[in-house]
């Protein structure tokens, strides 16, 4: 129990009644003291924590927006005069980099009993890297700026990896089962909300022609908020928990894959993640439609961007409260609905191909497909942390994002066959992965409703 004296004991008394209220409001609980699968001892701290996860949240998402390598990187590289080579490197170096070490850091991360500061210490490093991008837009010109910024790439997406093993350990720890979903919903909504504010400034011409300065100017503005939201989660309230002893290290690391083959419950979720990359892959596709049909201007980027930002804000507190009662079935409708866009967009390619020239339409598509994408996400980041309980939840978090990018780096060889098949024809590829990996959602095993 804490014991407070004069001001300071006021001062407290509003600040929790404040985060007991916005997380009420944000939550529509009832029972707002009611904790499942958490510490009892983390119960009192729900309403603060909940509220400080979501502000640290929210400005990261924030940040990524501005750091989008399936949209602001290529037209910044572009700008730079960059070898349009190194394009295709931009979204598997994000995604697979942040995964594929997962299973070495989540050896190190399992020996510390309160995890908020790889957290932190992630944020930091992904604050530098994009700093130091701002650096490289404003200096460095043609290839050397390409392969920097590549580089850079490299560090942050080896950085992200520290928040993902760590956060979902956390959020394990200090929020309850049911109300994991809504947390990362909300954060996605409000993220999603600036983003469409700031992709109606750049269309209407507010901010700036696209010059260096300009993309400058917003990777320093991301850099910023990785490090505020570093400075807002080192304010959690974390209790210890457990930890391994003995052997440790990267040689049990690599034990640790056994999971794949004596876990069947785990293997299913893992070869459904797999199939649900469709979500991810998909969406440069349709952006280089775009870009074939139409042209490389600012407005068409800023159209992307609210595409995007508008689907977070309208579906992400949907898909994070239906995550809350049935993340499975969250894969399941996320799936189908990136399968039918992209049936969808390859029929028009096919038989009525002029439309693809209609300004609106490709942007039109990528939201609905972010609409899916926002669910793909929400869906299995909340199955895999319900899914397992203590320790085990690192491991299988590790495990899955290591294995998930390797599948990553080789699904990325798919864009390889468009000489042949296409554009409309590897996004007619990912429409099937996407209807296969709702089928394997579909068999998953309800996690919400075990105790």
């Amino acid at each position: 129990m804490r014991v407070y004296g004069g001001e300071d004991w006021i001062n407290t008394m509003k600040q929790e009644t404040l985060t007991n209220q916005i997380y009420e409001k944000l939550v529509n609980d009832e029972d707002g003291r009611a904790c499942k699968a958490i510490p009892d001892e983390a119960c009192q701290e729900v309403p603060g924590n909940f509220v400080i996860t979501l502000l640290s949240l929210f400005l990261t998402k924030l940040a990524d927006a501005f750091l989008n390598p399936k949209i602001t990187l290529p037209w910044l590289m572009q700008s730079l005069g960059a070898p349009a080579w190194m394009f295709g490197w931009l979204v598997p170096i994000r995604e697979s980099g942040s995964m594929l070490p997962q299973l070495a850091l989540g050896s190190v991360v399992r020996q510390m009993p309160v995890r908020k500061w790889v957290w932190v210490l992630g944020s930091v490093l992904q604050a530098a890297s994009v700093l130091l991008i701002a650096g490289v837009t404003l200096m460095f010109n043609g290839a050397l700026a390409g392969a920097l910024i590549l580089v850079l790439l490299v560090i942050f997406s080896l950085s992200r990896g520290l928040n993902s093993i760590a956060y979902k350990d956390v959020v394990g720890k200090t929020i309850p089962k049911n109300r994991r979903g809504s947390l990362s919903g909300w954060a996605s909504a409000l993220a999603g909300l600036i983003t469409l504010v700031v992709a109606t400034l750049m269309f209407s011409g507010v901010i700036g022609q696209g010059s260096n300065q300009v993309y400058a100017i917003g990777m320093a503005i991301a850099g910023a908020f990785w490090l505020l939201g570093a400075i807002c989660y080192s304010q959690l309230k974390e209790y210890a928990g457990a930890v391994d002893g003995g052997k440790n290290g990267l040689g049990e690391a690599f034990k640790r894959l056994s999971l794949i083959y004596h876990d069947q419950h785990f293997r299913h979720f893992v070869l459904t993640r797999a199939l649900m990359l469709c979500s991810a892959l998909s969406a440069p596709f349709i952006v280089i439609l775009a870009q074939r049909h139409l042209d490389n201007s600012l407005s068409l980027l800023a159209l992307f961007m609210g595409a995007s930002g508008l689907a977070s804000l309208v579906s992400a507190p949907f898909w994070g409260r239906f995550a809350d009662s049935s993340s499975r079935l969250v894969m399941v409708g996320a799936g189908l609905l990136t399968a039918t866009i992209g049936l969808v967009i390859v029929g028009i390619s096919y038989w009525a191909t002029p439309m693809l020239d209609t300004v609106w339409l490709l942007p039109i598509m990528y939201f609905i497909l972010s609409i899916a994408h926002q669910g793909v996400r929400l869906g299995r980041k909340t199955y895999v942390v319900n899914m397992a309980k203590g320790n085990q939840r690192t491991d299988y978090v590790s495990v899955s994002n290591t294995l998930i990018g390797g599948i990553l780096l080789v699904t990325g060889l798919i864009s390889a066959l468009e000489p042949w098949v296409g554009i409309s024809g590897l996004i007619l590829i990912l429409s099937f992965m996407g209807l296969m990996g709702s089928w394997m959602a579909f068999q998953l095993t309800e996690v919400e409703s075990i105790d």
